[in-house]
């Protein structure tokens, strides 16, 4: 895959609003919120010293699209060295766009993943069983669970219809019925970010990555605006049995978010992204696998926000904001080591995931226990900050 200027970063990019997280090397040694403006990356943290803060201001537009701050350098020059694995020039590294946020997740919101989630259940995490079993349920349901509405009449009536036949599932419960699945999918400060590798749990031989868009929320439950995500998915480990969505779900390296997260303006809203496709590709270095898919936003089961509001409310607060996935309808099937088998990741494997207003996030994938351990947390940030006096309360910030 070529990755340039033209689908690393947003096709209408000097229309964009895009705030993002860099790391910036001695003296600082520590993380900064930058704008991309013109081409440049600025530093924004005296004005909003994290992501979080920054989304909770009235001005937080204002800021990204004007305030002073200082030129870190080139935008094209940081993305294209993280997509080819290669240092950036004066050792800056461009981190996921979010800091503080919760990273929640929500599964089973396209029919085609409802469909394999199943398969995974029944198939105990055996994948040699997924073809055959893909058959069968295809036969038995018969419907085209796309058209049908969760938590409507008519999907209590099939709900009823497969329990009848003993087709019933956990997945088929959140996918039509009227609770959607939302997990905690990463630990705040854990995702990584464009160019950084992704990890595979050792126990995994069953996986696949998730292509997905990532809704930015604060505290008030706004969503300010989105990014691009890979719900890395362990499809062995949560087959054989749903209580194991933990391990499934949440490893070292498990969640990668970015490059940039996008603000709503008046030239890009939530509309387009309910109308955005996510296309993805796989490419295999160790033996020239290569995989496409789509995903299509307007076939969601769920409206985005349905889902935020099932996340957030009286029911349940996110002070310093959260990140939301919002589902993906790409299953990978295409076999790849044997007839039957269907796929999964290989060492080595780069997942490139991509729309035109958002860019291109790009990641190698690697074993979560031989990747870069996960050492800077939420503590390591605010040392960071006191020392580099981004804490004083006089500060050009909010409170």
């Amino acid at each position: 895959m070529t990755n340039n200027h033209a689908n690393l970063l947003p096709a209408d990019l000097d229309e964009a609003l895009l705030v993002g997280r860099v790391w910036r090397p001695a003296p600082v040694n520590g993380p900064a919120v930058v704008a991309l403006r013109r081409g440049r990356l600025i530093d924004i943290s005296a004005h909003a010293i994290t992501v979080a803060d920054l989304f909770e201001r009235e001005d937080a537009r204002e800021i990204v699209r004007a305030a002073e701050g200082e030129d870190l350098g080139c935008a094209v020059q940081l993305v294209t060295a993280a997509a080819a694995g290669e240092a950036a020039a004066g050792g800056i590294a461009l981190l996921a766009p979010c800091d503080l946020q919760a990273i929640k997740a929500c599964g089973v919101t396209f029919a085609v993943s409802l469909l394999e989630r199943v398969i995974e259940e029944r198939a105990k995490g055996d994948p040699g069983r997924a073809g055959e079993l893909r058959q069968q349920l295809q036969a038995s349901i018969g419907t085209n669970l796309a058209e049908i509405k969760p938590g409507s009449d008519a999907a209590m009536r099939l709900k009823a219809e497969l329990s009848a036949h003993g087709l019933w599932s956990q997945y088929m419960e959140v996918g039509i019925g009227p609770d959607a699945e939302v997990f905690t999918k990463s630990q705040p400060m854990s995702a990584v970010g464009h160019g950084f590798d992704v990890g595979l749990h050792p126990s995994s031989q069953w996986n696949n990555p998730e292509p997905e868009i990532v809704l930015a929320v604060n505290s008030r439950g706004e969503v300010v605006g989105g990014t691009l995500g890979n719900d890395v998915n362990l499809r062995d480990v949560e087959g054989r049995s749903a209580l194991l969505l933990g391990k499934a779900k949440d490893n070292n390296g498990s969640c990668a978010i970015g490059p940039f997260i996008r603000l709503f303006d008046g030239s890009f809203t939530l509309d387009s992204l309910r109308q955005a496709e996510v296309g993805m590709l796989i490419e295999g270095v160790d033996d020239g696998f290569m995989l496409e898919g789509r995903s299509r936003m307007r076939e969601i089961s769920r409206d985005p926000l349905d889902l935020v509001g099932q996340t957030c409310g009286a029911h349940h607060q996110y002070p310093d904001g959260f990140m939301l996935f919002l589902g993906t309808m790409f299953s990978p099937i295409k076999d790849r080591d044997a007839a039957g088998a269907g796929f999964t990741h290989h060492p080595g494997d780069r997942v490139s995931i991509s729309t035109p207003s958002l860019g291109t996030l790009v990641n190698t994938v690697r074993r979560s226990d031989q990747i870069a351990p996960w050492t800077f947390g939420v503590r390591a940030l605010y040392r960071n900050l006191a020392q580099r006096g981004l804490l004083n309360p006089g500060a050009d910030r909010a409170a």
